[in-house]
Formats: C-alpha cells, structure tokens, sequence
C-alpha cells in the first residue's frame, strides 16, 4: 500500500504551498544523490518526495488526491506509461529537469542536474510540441497514434569535451566583496552555455552544437476519455542536447474532431433524434449514433416532443476509470411544412377534437425542468 504523500513530506493536509516547497526542499536535499552516492533507499526516498511535491504543490492534483487519495492517479488517471505526472514510474532525469529550481544553487539547479555521482552537470534537450486530432470513437475507446516528429539528435561520430571554464558544472561562480562581507554568486558558464562540456570533434553535416535533424515514427498510447486541449507527455522523445544530456520530452495535445451527429459535454453525450407527427403518434423503433456503433431504440405511443431519454454508460468513458457517461437522446417531433389538400382536410377535421388538444400531465415536465434535471 502506498505511503501517503503528506506523511512522506512530514506536512499536515492544511499545509499551505510555501510550507510543501520547504518540506520537499528539505527531503529532496536530504535525500539527494550526490549526498548518498550509491545509496538505494536513499534514491527510493528522494523519487517518493518528488512524486508527492508533484501532487500536492499542484492545486488541481491536489483537490483530486485530498478527495480520492491514490486511487485519482492510478490507471489511465494519472500519466503512467510515459503520460502526465509521471506517476509510478518517475526516474532521475523527469525529477532535475522539473523540479530542479527546488534546490537553488547547492546541486546544480535550472535546467540541468546532478548526474548522481561526480557531480557533472546534465543537461536536458528542449520539449517538442505536436497536436493529435482524434475522433470521438478514438477518445471513446482508446487509440494507439503513430506520428512522425523531427528531432534534434546528436550526430553519429560527434565528440564533447568537458569545459575547462566551469570544469563540467555549467555554472562559474564568482566572489564580491559587499558592505555584508563576501557574497559567492552563480552565472551560467559563458563558454559552454551551461551545458558543462564544448564540442571536441564535429561531423561536416551537424551543426555548431554537433546535432543534425532526425525523422523518428513515435507511436503514442492515448488513454480513452481525453478532452480537447488535454496535454499528454511521451518521456525522452523531445531534441537531444550536446554533450553528456538526457532528451526532452515530446508534448502531444489532444484536438477533438467535432462529430456530425453527437454533442459532447464532459462524459455525456447529446443526440437530436427527428421524428415524424405519425412516428409520435403511432410509436416507433430508430437506429441512433453512438460511440459504440448504432443502438435501436423504441419510442412509445404518443412520445411527446421535447422528450430526453436517458441510455446509460453510452457515453464517453471517465478518463480516471469512474464509468462511462451516458447517451441523451432528444426527441423533436417533426411539423410539416407544406400539407396537400387531403392531409389539410384531416387535420382541419380534428382540430376542435378533444384528442388532439394540448392537455400535459403534471408529469409532463417542461423545457426548464428538464434541463435543470440533466445538470442536477
């Protein structure tokens, strides 16, 4: 069973964000590797308080894990396999490349980080950003999405050096005298830009930083239950960066493609379904559109127009594993628009019948009531 997250930070749940940051400051630091070289359940420790900041320095992650505990970030909820947070399977690189400003200048914050033992510094490439359209049927069932990407890779026969200025930290530090004594500050090394080592040897067809541009096909595993905007992380698939460096990330956003016949709104789904005054009147059975494939539905005598009828777990799935939503289908009874003079003289018959006059049951709702019973 998992430890809980405020306990691993050694915080209560009323803990404000700056009281989380010191608390996972203090672990992180604690618990570091370049502290504990080679030190197993040191390294366990550390990632455990990386994922709970992760969590609960998030005020969204935050309400979800306050509310369902760990259950909100299993499955498809969280981002394991290489989506989202991170969950369940962070390594040191996600660690330092996200949360290395917690640790200021004592490990070798920003962008690069500790490589665990002889302290060089480590740089992470830059993110790639692509949009995935998909279908309602895909973010309904789950799709899995090949998609080619241009990244930056380091080429073949290229060689690095390490950097004589900062000696592989990437930063140069520098010692003023002040009114308060002497102050030691950190820069970015001029030389190598941070990256902690130069470029020895350069193929003729890389570029200054010895990388060239590579086609790669990523194949993308898209949870169902995804909505429009949503972003998805695929881990270490972004560019590389020169010298001793780990890749970025490839950050896949979800487009939804509008359906011809379904509305979404969150898991539900709205259909229109038109019927005919004789179809109302006399009842019928209609094939609808849903995610699924076709459902037949049967509408009683004399349905009402306006009429919702409510086919549950049609829907879209929740993407944290809570069931399905369901399927809505609104009946509107079809008035024609022009009449022949045999039909004009049927109707103009009963107008005055008692059959035919309006009289709604107080079970009959209204427009109002039905709407304000969908969002109740």
């Amino acid at each position: 069973m998992k430890k809980d997250f405020y306990e691993i930070l050694g915080i209560s749940k009323n803990a404000t964000a700056a009281e989380i940051k010191k608390a996972y400051r203090k672990k992180a630091i604690e618990y570091h590797p370049d502290k504990n070289p080679g030190n197993a359940v040191a390294e366990e420790n550390f990632k455990k308080a990386a994922e709970a900041y992760e969590i609960l320095s998030d005020a969204s992650k935050k309400a979800k894990y306050d509310q369902y505990g760990h259950q909100a970030f299993d499955g498809n909820g969280g981002g394991g396999g290489g989506f989202g947070g991170g969950h369940g399977g962070m390594n040191m690189d996600d660690i330092f490349s996200q949360f290395g400003d917690i640790f200021g200048g004592g490990f070798g914050g920003g962008s690069g980080f500790g490589s665990g033992g002889g302290g060089q510094r480590r740089t992470k490439g830059s993110n790639l950003r692509i949009k995935v359209k998909l279908s309602l049927e895909e973010i309904a069932n789950g799709v899995e999405k090949k998609v080619k990407v241009k990244r930056k890779i380091q080429a073949p026969g290229v060689s690095y050096r390490t950097c004589a200025t900062c000696n592989g930290q990437g930063q140069v530090m520098r010692v003023t005298n002040t009114i308060l004594g002497r102050m030691q500050s950190a820069s970015t090394c001029p030389t190598c830009g941070g990256a902690g080592q130069i470029i020895d040897k350069k193929p003729a067809n890389a570029d200054a930083q010895g990388m060239i541009l590579e086609d790669e096909t990523v194949s993308i595993k898209i949870p169902a239950g995804v909505v429009d905007g949503m972003q998805l992380k695929v881990s270490n698939k972004g560019n590389d960066a020169p010298g001793n460096s780990v890749p970025g990330d490839l950050i896949v956003v979800i487009e939804e493609i509008e359906h011809e016949f379904l509305k979404r709104e969150g898991e539900n789904l709205h259909y229109d379904l038109y019927v005919s005054i004789s179809e109302a009147v006399l009842g019928v059975s209609k094939d609808i559109e849903a995610v699924s494939g076709k459902v037949r539905i049967k509408l009683e005598e004399g349905i009402q127009s306006g009429k919702i009828l409510r086919l549950k777990g049609k829907g879209i799935p929740n993407i944290n594993g809570y069931g399905n939503g369901d399927l809505l289908v609104h009946v509107n009874v079809w008035t024609p628009k022009t009449l022949n003079k045999e039909q004009r003289t049927f109707f103009e018959a009963n107008l005055t019948d008692d059959n035919f006059i309006p009289n709604p049951e107080k079970s009959d709702k209204s427009f109002f009531e039905k709407v304000k019973d969908m969002f109740s």
